[in-house]
């Protein structure tokens, strides 16, 4: 007789941002609200908004290096103390929005958390540069032509 294990859900296990980061569930704050707009009876009995807040500043789930940069890249989106908030109310299911907010903040940390490569200058071949040149004189020689002569 095998007993089977159930195996955690996402929720349970944390969030994973990337293989370098794993937030742990307890790190996560979850609250629900009545959600607004349209809906009827169902909207105005169940709480199926979820916010979910995650502090940047107190997370030992960082390296500081990734705290930084996230701090850096999220300045718009975090508050003073260095929560960040995220909000799903985009079905009538509780359990839905939760998954779906918890999936918009993993994305949202991993996008802010790709480190760009600089960008190499560069320079305009010589072929571009006479030929945006003799475009320019064209262009005044055009102009040039169009003017009314006061000579009578």
């Amino acid at each position: 007789m095998r007993k089977e294990v159930e195996s955690p859900t996402p929720e349970e296990r944390g969030l994973r941002v990337n293989p370098r980061v794993l937030i742990p569930p307890r790190e996560l704050v979850v609250r629900t609200t009545k959600s607004g707009g349209p809906g009827g009876q169902h909207v105005n009995t169940s709480s199926t908004r979820v916010e979910l807040t995650w502090n940047l500043r107190a997370s030992p789930a960082l390296s500081d290096a990734d705290r930084l940069r996230l701090e850096h890249t999220l300045v718009g989106k975090l508050d003073r103390h260095g929560w960040i908030r995220v909000v799903a109310s985009d079905t009538r299911s509780q359990a839905q929005n939760r998954v779906l907010a918890m999936e918009r903040l993993a994305a949202l940390l991993r996008k802010a958390l790709v480190v760009r490569r600089p960008r190499k200058r560069t320079r305009p071949t010589r072929g571009a540069v006479e030929a945006r040149l003799s475009e320019k004189k064209q262009h005044s020689a055009r102009k040039r032509d169009r003017r009314t002569s006061t000579d009578d």
